[in-house]
């Protein structure tokens, strides 16, 4: 846990029932996601029915994480004080290739990235109870 993180907290949203797996994994240093019994689809956000064909059986799977770039910004105004110091960064959306598309910050980029780049999932300690998914380029 880094002392440039402290601020996110605030940011984050509240545990609950249904999410709570999710939140549990990245804790653990896992991805994991909802996966549904019925048609075998992934999703997030977490709910409690299949977004794809109304299951309720659904149950929560580790995964890869990794993915490639669908789409970003770079964002240069300090919408947040928490994001201040990584000015600028990135904000993508990412395929992910065990399903759905995540929103994540891509910090402290070497290069800029482009739209088709393989990511990786970088969970980041947040505080010592919370943790972030972020992704950061491949190789």
């Amino acid at each position: 846990m880094s002392e440039e993180f402290s601020e996110f907290g605030e940011l984050l949203p509240e545990i609950n029932a249904i999410n709570s797996p999710y939140w549990d994994g990245l804790g653990e240093g896992e991805v994991r996601l909802q996966h549904c019994k019925g048609c075998g689809v992934n999703q997030y956000p977490a709910e409690s029915f299949c977004y794809e064909c109304g299951s309720t059986d659904l149950e929560w799977r580790k995964v890869d994480g990794g993915g490639e770039v669908y789409s970003f910004i770079v964002v240069h105004q300090p919408y947040h004080a928490a994001f201040k110091s990584f000015l600028p960064y990135t904000v993508a959306i990412v395929q992910m290739d065990d399903g759905p598309r995540m929103l994540a910050a891509m910090l402290n980029l070497d290069a800029p990235i482009n739209i088709g780049d393989r990511v990786q999932p970088h969970i980041q300690a947040i505080n010592n109870e919370r943790s972030v998914l972020m992704y950061e380029p491949t190789g």
